[in-house]
């Protein structure tokens, strides 16, 4: 099991702004205690950021939000990507589409991965869909994702898990298994 890290939509916008999730503040310390530990056992840290340009049809539901190159569309400074990690911009809500994120992980030898951020029953869960249909062990940090209510929170996870097998598992045991498996492959 060679992971990755997923940060998905952890900006401004999505954690203080207009969109913003009421839960976001509160899974933050959580998606940083991952990264540090993802860091410190070699483990690639992806941000998958939305960066919207002003004609792309997923604004007439939700009305413009991170718009490429506005302050909205920073990632947040808590979590602010350091020199290892990468950032991928996307413009829908998988991180997979049109990003490169497959043939980057494939690059990287990635098997399972471990996603957190913003929203659990929006980009989460369609992110989590394409890592199905791309081969990937699927690993939701349930206390490191949130959406704009807990229904739609538990009804994410519940898809996940029943549809796409992904497990669903707490921050401390997505750094146990992030330990175990720097173990296995001889990362710091």
């Amino acid at each position: 099991m060679k992971p990755a890290l997923l940060v998905i939509d952890m900006l401004q916008e999505f954690v203080h702004g207009r969109l913003r999730s009421p839960c976001a503040e509160g899974i933050v310390s959580n998606i940083k205690n991952l990264i540090d530990h993802a860091h410190s056992h070699g483990v690639p840290v992806i941000h998958l950021v939305d960066n919207h340009l002003p004609t792309d049809h997923e604004l007439n539901i939700w009305g413009p939000h991170a718009i490429k190159g506005s302050p909205e569309a920073k990632i947040i400074d808590e979590l602010t990507p350091v020199e290892s990690d990468l950032v991928l911009f996307k413009r829908s809500y998988s991180g997979f589409r049109d990003t490169g994120l497959d043939a980057l992980l494939r690059d990287l030898s990635v098997k399972t991965l471990f996603l957190t951020g913003i929203h659990t029953h929006i980009c989460v869960l369609h992110t989590a869909w394409d890592a199905f249909y791309y081969g990937y062990d699927i690993y939701v940090v349930k206390d490191a994702v949130a959406a704009f209510n807990e229904e739609d929170h538990r009804y994410a996870l519940n898809y996940m898990e029943k549809t796409y097998g992904a497990k669903l598992i707490t921050a401390q045991e997505a750094i146990e298994l992030i330990k175990a498996a720097a173990t296995k492959t001889g990362s710091p």
